[in-house]
C-alpha cells in the first residue's frame, strides 16, 4: 500500500522532502500570545436562547432547556434501521395481492416520502439548525438530520426490495402535478430563511423565521408525515405490505418526536422574542397546506381503496390540524374537524407484542411518553 494513503502507522515520523525548516526565536510579545481578557470570561446559561444567543455555541452545559437534551436522549432509546424489517411478503403481496389502485396509492405514497424526507434533512442540516444558538437544540437537530437521512434510506430499501424503477418513483414529484404542489409550496415556504446571511436580529426576518419553522415543524412534520402514511397503513390493516408499513411505523415514531420537539420551541421563541405570529399568515399557510394535500389526496387515491378514500384524508388532515395549532397556543384552522380514523394514532402508539421469531419487538418510547392534547 502506498504510504501516503496508510492511516495505521501514527508513530511513524512523516517523510519531508526537503529539510525542516529552523526554528526562529521571537521575542514573548504580550499582544500576540495574551488571549483577550474578554475570551477569558465564563459564560452563563442564562445568556442562551433559540436564536440570537450570547453564550459560547460551543459549551453544551449548563442547559437551559434540558428538554431539548432528553429529546436526544429519546431519539437514541428508539435506534433502528430498515434491514432489521422482513420485505419477503411484501414482494408476494406486491405482486400478486394488490390490485392496480392500491398499487397506485402506495407508489405515489413512496414517491412523495422519498422527496419529502431529504427535503427535511437539508432544511434541519442548512437552515434550523445553524440558526439554533443553544447547542443542547443542535444536538437533537443533528440527530434529526441522521434520522431523515435514515428514512431516505428506508423508502430506497422498499423500492429496492420490491423492485421498482427508481429512476420512475425518484421522478414523480416532477413529472405529477399533485406530488410536486406539495413539494414546491415546502420550498417556497422554506427557501429564504435557508440562506445563511438571513439576519434573525431584524424582527421581521424574525417574524418569516418562526412562521417559517411552524410551517415546517407543525405542517409538513407534524400534519403531512404524520397523515401521510395513512394509505399505507390502510393496507397493513387488511393484512398487506406489513413489512412496509412497519417501516413507516418507525419512521412516524421518529416523526412524532421532531413534531412534538419543533412544536417545543416555537412555544419557547415565541415567548423568549416577545412575539406574536400574525393570525393571517397562519391562516394562509393552512389554507396553501389544505389545497395542497387535498389535491394530492385527490390523485393518490383517485380510486377509492377498501376502506379508505381521499374524503377521509382530508378529513383527518383537518383534525390533525387543529391537534397541532393546540399544542402550539394558536386558534385551530378548521373547527369541528373530526377525528374520521381513530386507528392512526395506534400506529404512532403501538404497545402490540409481537412474535419473536417473525419480527422484533417494536416497543418505542417515543409514542407513549408524548401526549397530544
Amino acid at each position: 500500500m502506498n504510504a501516503a494513503f496508510r492511516f495505521d502507522d501514527w508513530d511513524t515520523p512523516v517523510p519531508t522532502a526537503n529539510p525542516p525548516i529552523p526554528t526562529v526565536n521571537r521575542k514573548f510579545s504580550p499582544k500576540m500570545e495574551t488571549p483577550d481578557a474578554a475570551s477569558l470570561a465564563p459564560t452563563n446559561a442564562a445568556d442562551k436562547r433559540i436564536v440570537n444567543g450570547k453564550a459560547d455555541i460551543n459549551q453544551l452545559a449548563p442547559f437551559k432547556y434540558p428538554w431539548a437534551w432528553e429529546f436526544f436522549l429519546k431519539a437514541n432509546r428508539n435506534h433502528w434501521t430498515p434491514l432489521e424489517i422482513g420485505m419477503a411478503q411484501d414482494v408476494h403481496d406486491y405482486q400478486h395481492k394488490l390490485s392496480a389502485a392500491e398499487r397506485h396509492v402506495f407508489e405515489n405514497v413512496l414517491a412523495y416520502l422519498t422527496t419529502s424526507d431529504i427535503l427535511a434533512m437539508r432544511n434541519i442540516g442548512l437552515a434550523v439548525m445553524e440558526k439554533m444558538s443553544a447547542p443542547e437544540l443542535q444536538i437533537y437537530q443533528a440527530r434529526q438530520v441522521y434520522e431523515e437521512a435514515l428514512h431516505t434510506w428506508t423508502y430506497q430499501h422498499c423500492i429496492e426490495s420490491l423492485g421498482l424503477d427508481q429512476q420512475e418513483i425518484y421522478n414523480r414529484y416532477r413529472v405529477v402535478p399533485e406530488i410536486h404542489g406539495k413539494i414546491a409550496l415546502a420550498n417556497r415556504r422554506l427557501e429564504r430563511v435557508m440562506r445563511a446571511d438571513f439576519d434573525l436580529t431584524d424582527r421581521t426576518n424574525l417574524h418569516e423565521f418562526a412562521l417559517s419553522y411552524f410551517f415546517f415543524a407543525v405542517i409538513f412534520e407534524g400534519c403531512w408525515f404524520y397523515n401521510g402514511f395513512t394509505p399505507v397503513f390502510a393496507l397493513q390493516r387488511r393484512g398487506l405490505m406489513k413489512g412496509a408499513a412497519e417501516q413507516l411505523q418507525y419512521i412516524m415514531r421518529d416523526e412524532v418526536l421532531h413534531c412534538a420537539f419543533g412544536i417545543r420551541v416555537i412555544r419557547e421563541l415565541l415567548i423568549e422574542e416577545n412575539l406574536t405570529l400574525d393570525p393571517d399568515a397562519l391562516r394562509e399557510l393552512w389554507d396553501e397546506a389544505e389545497a395542497a394535500e387535498s389535491a394530492y389526496a385527490g390523485y393518490i387515491l383517485r380510486e377509492p381503496i377498501l376502506g379508505y378514500n381521499a374524503e377521509l384524508h382530508v378529513q383527518q388532515f383537518r383534525f390533525i390540524a387543529n391537534r397541532r395549532a393546540r399544542q402550539v397556543g394558536v386558534a385551530e384552522p378548521f373547527p369541528g374537524a373530526e377525528n374520521v380514523l381513530p386507528w392512526l394514532d395506534e400506529q404512532a402508539n403501538l404497545r402490540k407484542e409481537k412474535n419473536f421469531f417473525e419480527t422484533r419487538v417494536t416497543e418505542y418510547q417515543t409514542g407513549g411518553a408524548l401526549a397530544w392534547d
